[in-house]
């Protein structure tokens, strides 16, 4: 296999970022609705964040959900990949993953929560 260098490495990398973007959006319904959560929210985070800190932190909040869920997707394509029959460790291991998808998750809330609630009741 040939090893790339500076630029060329980049942007290899890059292609396959993209390749992989394409793949989860294409294959996964989880990614899916959480890249529409990102189209809705986006707009959302910068009507409404008072600084640029805070609109980058509601948006940032929502990418970490679809950072989390692609490595869930990872997870959940090797063990499909490797694990044809029921075995404890493969559930055990897609579960964590979506364990992980779930912290994500609350932590975005708690983000919007804590930005968003004192201007609320302010």
């Amino acid at each position: 296999m040939q090893k790339y260098t500076g630029f060329t490495h980049f942007i290899k990398a890059a292609g396959y970022s993209w390749k992989g973007l394409k793949a989860a959006f294409k294959n996964e319904a989880a990614f899916r609705q959480e890249v529409v959560l990102l189209i809705i929210t986006t707009p959302l985070a910068i009507i409404l964040g008072d600084s640029f800190l805070e609109v980058a932190l509601l948006i940032a909040a929502v990418l970490l959900i679809i950072m989390v869920e692609l490595i869930n997707s990872a997870i959940e394509a090797v063990v499909d990949r490797f694990g044809g029959e029921i075995h404890e460790l493969s559930g055990r291991a897609k579960d964590l993953g979506s364990a992980a998808v779930l912290i994500a998750a609350i932590i975005a809330g708690l983000i919007w929560a804590s930005i968003l609630l004192p201007k609320l009741f302010s």
